[in-house]
């Protein structure tokens, strides 16, 4: 059971990348949180993700978000995303395991989690531009 557990995660990875206004390009790997069961779940209970995994939480309209780090075990980045794919806010390094909400600051399309410290150690800032299939052109 556990291992086809490692091969539907396998599986349900799909790739991202985060382009800086510098031209910089990252790529990552991340699972998409696409309903409410999944987005509650996040990334609640792990305890390590490899450097280049993250996660993102499309959630479907745009809207003012709340997020928090309930049972989460890693300290995160969360890159609040834009329609258009522009970062708009970057909580950075959160703290696992606290019930206080992290809002968007405006109204967003998603959210990506990463671990902490990746965006200052990639130089990813406000304005950069995720590049993934939820995000208009």
């Amino acid at each position: 059971m556990v291992a086809l557990a490692g091969v539907a995660y396998a599986q349900a990875l799909e790739t991202l990348s985060i382009v800086t206004q510098g031209g910089q390009r990252q790529g990552f790997q991340v699972e998409v949180a696409r309903n409410d069961a999944d987005r509650a779940q996040g990334l609640m209970y792990r305890r390590s993700m490899a450097p280049e995994r993250g996660m993102l939480f499309d959630f479907g309209r745009v809207e003012p978000v709340s997020m928090w780090m309930q049972n989460t075990y890693l300290s995160l980045d969360m890159l609040f995303i834009r329609p258009d794919g522009t970062i708009a806010r970057i909580a950075a390094n959160t703290e696992p395991l606290s019930t206080r909400t992290i809002p968007s600051g405006e109204p967003v399309l998603a959210v990506l989690e990463l671990n902490a410290g990746t965006a200052a150690k990639l130089g990813i800032k406000p304005g950069d531009r995720v590049d993934h299939s939820i995000f208009k052109r």
